[in-house]
């Protein structure tokens, strides 16, 4: 007996673990991030803007997660309703991560702090993204 499995099947099967794998990619991503910056801190960046306000190390973490997950979810929506998912979500997230400098350069942070949080999206973009772009179909 031969068993023949469909484009959609296929697609299925691929798209299923896109979120488990983006839960995992957002965990490693917000431990790099806050070392990073707790490293960061420990050499004198001092991330507080023009108020005085400095951001925590677990703030990293917890909005590293945050975004993370909306890439997930961004993700889970463009493999069931994209022409090309892996090719949109990797121009969206591109795109997303750019505009993701604007606050640390308009808030009032000193170049030091504003590079280093920029560097920091990087950072976390170059674990997410490539981890879910992988799951997803080239087309559907």
């Amino acid at each position: 007996m031969t068993t023949t499995t469909t484009t959609t099947d296929a697609q299925a099967a691929r798209r299923a673990p896109v979120w488990m794998h983006g839960v995992a990619a957002a965990v490693v991503a917000a431990s790099a991030t806050s070392a990073l910056a707790a490293l960061a801190s420990a050499a004198g960046v001092s991330f507080a803007d023009t108020s005085g306000e400095s951001i925590p190390v677990s703030g990293f973490a917890v909005l590293t997660v945050a975004f993370s997950l909306v890439g997930v979810a961004m993700a889970a929506v463009m493999a069931r309703t994209a022409r090309r998912p892996r090719a949109t979500f990797v121009r969206t997230t591109v795109v997303l991560t750019v505009l993701s400098f604007v606050p640390d350069l308009v808030v009032g942070f000193d170049a030091v702090s504003a590079a280093t949080l920029m560097a920091l999206h990087v950072v976390a973009a170059a674990i997410v993204v490539p981890t879910l772009a992988k799951r997803l179909a080239t087309t559907r």
